[in-house]
């Protein structure tokens, strides 16, 4: 039984040894750097490091980002079922168009519950 598992094991020992030397080795060559202010500072493209480390971004943005999350995972759904639907069209046609039906169906009453709450207007 250990032969099975001994290739595994000697992967995950490679991979822990090779990230634990890496580790070590920024470490010894890494206190040899010299250090300065300017060097420390954090660059920005150019642009002197004034002001917030974090700026404000308004809701709308994080509420679209989650709409497009949320719609982008119906593809995810749908593209498996895309694939085996010449298959499906043989064995079990109906259950599984009703399923992809009713799936597609609560995305649109949500899709048009976002519409009506004005998420996708970027003006207010």
């Amino acid at each position: 039984m250990l032969e099975t598992y001994l290739p595994i094991l000697m992967q995950l020992g490679v991979a822990c040894g090779f990230a634990v030397s890496t580790l070590i080795v920024s470490v010894l060559l890494g206190k040899s750097g010299k250090t300065n202010p300017v060097k420390d500072s954090a660059y920005e493209c150019g642009m002197l490091p004034i002001g917030e480390a974090q700026p404000r971004f308004s809701v709308k943005f994080y509420l679209v980002a989650m709409l497009f999350v949320l719609f982008d995972i119906e593809v995810v759904f749908m593209y498996p079922w895309a694939v085996v639907f010449k298959d499906l069209l043989v064995t079990s046609l109906l259950p599984v168009t009703l399923g992809m039906a009713g799936f597609v169906f609560i995305l649109f009453i949500a899709y048009l519950y976002v519409l009506k709450k004005g998420a996708l207007q970027w003006r207010d």
